[in-house]
């Protein structure tokens, strides 16, 4: 049985776990990011973390066989840095430098999004395919992209990143510079800024109610409002599955996998979600006569996602013979 360490960095969190070799769990551990510290502290936080996880699992650093990290931005794993991350402040960060100072083992590192990817890929809702797509509508749009098996970036490592493709031109402005990005309508962030201007434009809305009650505006507020016979708030949900709809077709012509898989916060809601936009967005890619069709699941790994993609992805890497004891090519 081989064993390799993930480690999830977020910017509340950073999340370790031991990992099997067919993407099982056995262990894990989480400490606070304290993301305002200099990153020399937190990325060797990690590597401590790492230690602490291999002990905690009864295990010798001698048994695992490499550490995969996903962290959000853009990563260069063959030079063992993390180039940009506007959510942790971190440019040109040598993380596989600065963990090997700690941890004296291969040192692996990739963009989140794919990680999750990665995972559903092995052990969740893609499990057993070779290509498959994983969207997360979160407070942004992640995606990533699992190509024969393997996680494909394209050459600067920066690929996959479809939440910044324009689904509506000219239209609302992203936070990525440009305007009618899929993030900027499909994010959990654009359902809550399309449910709060739907309650103003309509004072007699259930959503107001709901608004009230709960102190915010959440992603389940529209929902909420539909399932109350609210038509206010069930335009909403129509509207917005309408451009995910849009935006999941143009993954499945983009990309063709055999399965895209979704997940985040938004697909709590599960049947008046799922249902109409299976029906929408498959009646909408090109496939041709007796061509297989793409089939849309649920995420199914949730928290588990980060540490497992994040194991899996050094696990593939440790196998394809990459070189993570270079700290630079």
């Amino acid at each position: 049985m081989a064993y390799y360490v993930g480690i999830d960095l977020g910017g509340t969190n950073i999340k370790a776990g031991v990992v099997t070799d067919d993407g099982k769990m056995i262990n894990r551990l989480s400490i606070k990011t304290k993301n305002t510290r200099p990153m020399e502290d937190i990325i060797h936080d990690m590597g401590k973390l790492a230690l602490d996880v291999i002990e905690d699992a009864k295990l010798k650093v001698s048994d695992i066989d490499a550490i995969g990290i996903g962290s959000p931005g853009t990563p260069d794993n063959e030079a063992g840095v993390l180039v940009y991350s506007n959510n942790l402040h971190f440019n040109m960060a040598p993380m596989r430098a600065l963990i090997r100072e700690v941890i004296d083992l291969p040192v692996y590192i990739d963009n989140d999004a794919n990680c999750a990817a990665m995972a559903e890929a092995v052990a969740g809702a893609a499990k057993g395919t070779k290509d498959s797509v994983t969207i997360t509508l979160g407070t942004g749009v992640g995606a990533g992209v699992i190509a024969n098996g393997r996680i494909y970036s394209g050459f600067n490592q920066a690929g996959s990143e479809f939440g910044h493709t324009v689904l509506v031109s000219g239209g609302v402005p992203c936070s990525c510079g440009r305007k009618g990005c899929f993030e900027a309508y499909c994010s959990a962030s654009a359902l809550i800024r399309m449910t709060k201007e739907s309650a103003e434009a309509n004072p007699d809305s259930k959503m107001n109610d709901l608004i009230k009650r709960d102190g915010k505006v959440s992603g389940k507020t529209a929902f909420e409002a539909q399932r109350m016979g609210d038509e206010a708030g069930s335009k909403v949900v129509e509207t917005y599955i309408d451009y995910l709809a849009d935006g999941l077709a143009n993954a499945i012509n983009a990309f063709m996998p055999e399965v895209l898989v979704i997940g985040g916060g938004v697909c709590n809601e599960g049947d008046p979600l799922i249902l109409p936009l299976r029906e929408q967005a498959m009646s909408r890619p090109y496939f041709g006569p007796g061509v297989p069709k793409t089939e849309i699941r649920l995420a199914e790994m949730g928290n588990d996602a980060g540490i497992v993609g994040a194991a899996m992805m050094g696990k593939s890497c440790f196998d394809n013979g990459a070189d993570g004891k270079k700290s630079s090519l």
